[in-house]
């Protein structure tokens, strides 16, 4: 089989000797490449990359970003691995979704979230795996822009160039990960589309009515935590696709994996307990209210789920911040 009937783009067979060390399989849609860990380079752990069979005949592509969402804790690493795959290569997710659709590559890391420390919710950045220190979760925001770095300099050496920044998306508990993280690094962050949110939005701002707003709440203490003050220039010019359906019933802030008390008394203060409307529109309001450059959208008749009419309007509001 030749490297034009893999990727539908003529480009060498070279590109399999560059990967000769990967786990590779060809998918209905695309080529699915598992990258190993590799510490020294600044990820601790591995990462899918999805190449559509369509590359996109653009000078500069843009790499696509989806964290991995299991929807569950284990200790078993390969279940994770699993729905890793899945999200990657599946086009029932939006990532693989929008890849296939305009031709972009796809990266879905492969993050653990464990059960025996079942309150560092990893899928959806939160604070317990934000402040990790010396274990493999530490700064999986830096290790997943190294993966990105990594996913980067493979396409290059084999004809694909690619943006410096990436689009992002994501939903339930990754949707929650892609706001958090456009946030800390808005200028990696070309646009963002995250649903399923719970209500919630991280806040642009350190407190409200007296009320400090830590991480994940607000940016109270991010200095403190990722050492730099937060970039508020570049996060309220970031392009944002940010949804929930009307019908969602899918709340994690009573949660203790998701949020502890301190953090529910917060974002209930400033958002409010109940999720929809109340807490989405208090959300929509305050992203207003500061300027950011953001779609905050319901979808009527729609619980906890992304179908085809959602995935249709994230790829078109791609297609115009792409523009943009």
């Amino acid at each position: 089989m030749t490297a034009k009937e893999n990727f539908g783009t003529g480009l060498p067979f070279l590109f399999f000797l560059v990967f000769l060390f990967l786990t590779s399989c060809k998918k209905e849609n695309g080529e699915l490449l598992l990258v190993e860990k590799d510490p020294e380079a600044g990820f601790n752990f591995p990462y899918y990359l999805f190449i559509p069979k369509n590359i996109s005949e653009s000078p500069q592509k843009y790499v696509i970003v989806e964290p991995n969402n299991s929807g569950f804790a284990s200790d078993d690493f390969e279940e994770h691995l699993e729905k890793a795959e899945r999200t990657a290569s599946k086009d029932f997710y939006i990532g693989n979704y929008v890849s296939v659709k305009l031709g972009y590559p796809l990266i879905v890391p492969v993050f653990p979230r464990s059960k025996t420390t079942g309150n560092i919710y990893t899928h959806s950045l939160d604070r317990d795996v934000v402040l990790q220190r010396g274990t493999d979760l530490e700064r999986i925001d830096l290790q997943l822009l190294e993966m990105v770095a990594d996913a980067q300099q493979r396409l290059k050496e084999n004809g694909i160039e690619t943006a410096p920044e990436i689009l992002m998306t994501g939903f339930s508990a990754s949707g929650t990960f892609v706001n958090r993280f456009s946030l800390l690094h808005p200028d990696k962050v070309k646009a963002v589309a995250a649903g399923g949110l719970n209500g919630i939005l991280m806040l642009p701002f350190s407190e409200e009515e007296q009320v400090e707003l830590n991480f994940p709440a607000g940016t109270n203490d991010f200095e403190q935590l990722f050492g730099k003050p937060f970039d508020s220039v570049s996060f309220r010019r970031t392009p944002q696709f940010l949804f929930m359906g009307a019908l969602d019933e899918n709340d994690a802030l009573p949660y203790d994996d998701a949020y502890d008390a301190q953090e529910r008394e917060a974002i209930t203060a400033v958002l409010g307990e109940e999720m929809l409307p109340l807490r989405w529109n208090n959300s929509r309001k305050f992203y207003a209210s500061e300027g950011v450059k953001a779609q905050v959208k319901t979808f009527e008749e729609i619980g906890h789920e992304h179908p085809e009419q959602v995935k249709k309007e994230v790829t078109d509001f791609f297609k115009i911040a792409i523009k943009d």
